[in-house]
């Protein structure tokens, strides 16, 4: 995400959960890890958790996905399943982690191909 930029989603209480960075992880997760494996995995990846970044990963199959959100305070665990089809991943399941942005996000999360998702909400070659 461009530098001095943030996102905001809210929190079950109603409050903002700012998020200024977001990193997609290319190695697959097991989706029975639970916070601490999450943030374990985190820390092992990227050296530490940031306060206000969300790292986002999959299960192998590409069927469910979890995301840590650290806000500085502590960390979330939020995880999706699709009940038919697959998240569109990155074709390489090994390496660096991505940075991705808010609109890549939530196009991800409902199986759209996020790596055309422009910051206007419309779907690009760009």
């Amino acid at each position: 995400m461009a530098e001095g930029t943030h996102t905001v989603m809210p929190d079950i209480a109603g409050q903002a959960l700012r998020i200024d960075e977001i990193w997609l992880s290319r190695e697959p997760l097991d989706m029975r890890a639970g916070p601490d494996t999450a943030l374990a995995r985190v820390i092992n990846c990227f050296g530490k958790a940031r306060p206000h970044c969300a790292y986002v990963f999959a299960n192998k199959r590409a069927n469910r996905m979890k995301v840590l959100v650290c806000d500085g305070f502590g960390i979330w665990l939020a995880s999706r399943r699709l009940h038919q089809g697959r998240f569109v991943w990155s074709q390489l399941r090994t390496g660096e982690a991505l940075a991705i942005d808010l609109p890549q996000l939530q196009a991800l999360v409902v199986g759209l191909p996020w790596q055309h998702a422009g910051a206007d909400h419309v779907m690009d070659r760009h």
